[in-house]
Order: C-alpha cells, then sequence, then structure tokens
C-alpha cells in the first residue's frame, strides 16, 4: 500500500482511498482530501513531520500520523 506519508517532494498523486475511523476520517475528508483528488508534495520538514500539501488549490499542512491513513497511486 503506497501512502501519502512515503511520498516524496515534487510528486502529484491521486488519492485511491481513505483509511481511519470516525472523526479522524470526517476531518481529513473536511480539509478537502478526498477519492480521486490529486495532491502536490511541496515541502517535508526537516524531521518528516508535517508533510505541506497543495489539494484543491490551497496549501495544507498535515501529520504524517494522518498521511498515513491516505493511500495514493
Amino acid at each position: 500500500m503506497n501512502t501519502l506519508k512515503n511520498a516524496k517532494v515534487g510528486q502529484t498523486l491521486k488519492v485511491v482511498k481513505l483509511h481511519g475511523e470516525g472523526a479522524v476520517k470526517r476531518r481529513i475528508m473536511d480539509m478537502g482530501i478526498t477519492k480521486n483528488v490529486e495532491v502536490y508534495i511541496r515541502k517535508v520538514a526537516p524531521l518528516g513531520d508535517p508533510i505541506e500539501i497543495t489539494v484543491r488549490g490551497y496549501e495544507l499542512s498535515i501529520r504524517k500520523a494522518d498521511a498515513d491513513m491516505i493511500e495514493v497511486e
């Protein structure tokens, strides 16, 4: 399973599936990360957390724990 956590800077990926349950999954979806949306990896912090992405035309920083729940291709 390829997740957003393993992505490299500069990649553009398509979200395949969201893992997780309840409030965590709902929070990720509320940020605009839903199935079939394209995500561009802008930057990764020096220690790897957080990851800055561009999704639906805006910039978003997410934690590695949340990025690990987002399956991409």
